[in-house]
């Protein structure tokens, strides 16, 4: 049935979704006419916030670009492609293949969305690899995991509110993660999720007989230790006691930050991933050439974010995500509040596809309104964060990464991630309004 409901999907995406590039300039150019339109921002006001704002997601933007490069480099070390290749060789059929990423990539998004990120596309390639599998399908399976993640560890939602002194504390205080993360709600939702995605992938392959899409590519990749003359250069370049240093100095450091208490951030992943590539290809040459390949496919993250970033300030000075949430929410009683507030979250994370930035956009509105109507404020504030996860799975933002490492195009996966949107939109809606 999902297979019947997937394949026409596929088809419609690949003929009418255009690069995500070609996305995020009609995105801005949506976002600019409805500011001026809705808000009645001039012109000139919205141009200025658009170049006032282009270059305010420097820093995650390399953020971005070296969780696809790190891990990368770390997953083309012999060390892991043997474990990676070990753990796809347990899958012994093209379903085993999609049930296994799946979970994989849920569990861990769960721990933290920049690992999920990684962890799913590379395991999706050795897997293809192995087994004749539709690759489109499998890519979109390991990124269909990356649904629970602002239900997780990392969401940046429930932690911020349960940090002392959070921007919103007047409202809510500081609400634990037990209420958040933690909750019998929150947790059934992710349970629900973790046995549906799965299954959903599963009732998208193709049919016997119909036609795969196979990257020949992959088979054709062969990874060998780089020869060279032994000039003084090339000692330094291939010398093992150099790489060793400076990784044994990484892993001292990530050894004293764990146990000091330090958790999973996007930085710490980032340090972890290239210490161990520097440590497991044993010299710096080699790593140069891991380095070489994983580039590649980071240019769309370095022309897009700006783009989405400009969008981001369009959207939150001229105050048109409020303007949308105050809309949506406007038709919420007590009990659906948290319906409401998943929406309007999903259709404003189109335009602001960052966790802490939208709810630094929808928490002034979300939670006055949930303290007004007596809705308990935890699940008001999850209900958000849900939502920003939630259309991601048709959002090329969040994509670019996987994207990149499995060497594909956003249209090559967003038909599969349609049917997600649809039915784990159910799922989450359902549990926040009746748990």
């Amino acid at each position: 049935m999902l297979n019947a409901l997937s394949r026409p999907m596929v088809r419609v995406v690949d003929r009418y979704l255009p690069d995500p590039f070609v996305f995020v300039l009609v995105l801005t150019l949506v976002a600019a006419v409805a500011a001026m339109l809705v808000e009645g921002t001039s012109p000139l006001q919205v141009v200025t916030i658009w170049g006032d704002g282009f270059w305010s997601l420097l820093t995650f933007s390399m953020q971005m670009l070296l969780v696809l490069v790190t891990g990368y480099m770390m997953a083309s070390t012999p060390l892991v492609r043997r474990g990676l290749s070990a753990l796809a060789a347990t899958a012994n059929t093209p379903g085993g293949a999609i049930l296994l990423v799946s979970f994989v990539s849920l569990a861990a998004s769960w721990i933290n969305w920049g690992f999920g990120l990684v962890v799913g596309a590379l395991f999706a390639k050795e897997l293809a690899r192995q087994i004749k599998v539709d690759y489109r399908l499998l890519v979109a399976s390991a990124y269909s995991g990356f649904i629970v993640w602002h239900g997780g560890l990392a969401g940046s939602v429930p932690l911020s509110i349960a940090t002392e002194g959070h921007p919103f504390v007047d409202i809510t205080g500081v609400i634990p993660t037990s209420e958040t993360i933690f909750s019998y709600y929150n947790l059934i939702i992710v349970a629900a999720l973790f046995v549906a995605v799965p299954f959903i992938n599963r009732a998208m392959m193709p049919k016997e007989g119909e036609e795969i899409f196979v990257d020949p590519k992959l088979l054709e990749e062969k990874h060998t230790e780089t020869k060279t003359e032994p000039t003084p250069a090339d000692r330094v370049e291939n010398s093992r006691i150099l790489a060793w240093l400076v990784g044994a100095a990484g892993a001292a450091w990530l050894i004293q930050y764990f146990a000091t208490g330090g958790g999973l951030s996007l930085n710490v992943i980032n340090f972890l991933f290239l210490t161990l590539a520097i440590i497991l290809h044993g010299t710096p040459r080699n790593l140069l050439d891991s380095l070489q390949e994983a580039v590649q496919g980071g240019a769309g993250i370095v022309i897009q974010f700006p783009f989405y970033a400009g969008i981001m300030a369009i959207m939150v000075q001229s105050g048109l995500a409020a303007t949308i949430s105050e809309a949506i929410i406007g038709f919420a009683s007590a009990t659906t509040l948290p319906f409401w507030s998943f929406l309007s979250a999903g259709l404003v994370n189109f335009f602001v596809p960052s966790g802490g930035g939208q709810w630094a956009v929808q928490a002034p509105v979300v939670l006055p309104a949930a303290e007004a109507l007596g809705t308990d404020l935890a699940r008001a504030s999850m209900a958000v964060a849900w939502g920003d996860a939630w259309t991601n799975m048709v959002q090329p933002f969040w994509a670019l990464p996987i994207l990149g490492i499995a060497g594909l195009k956003a249209k090559d996966i967003m038909g599969f991630c349609m049917v997600h949107l649809i039915l784990s939109g159910a799922i989450i809606a359902l549990g926040l309004t009746f748990l």
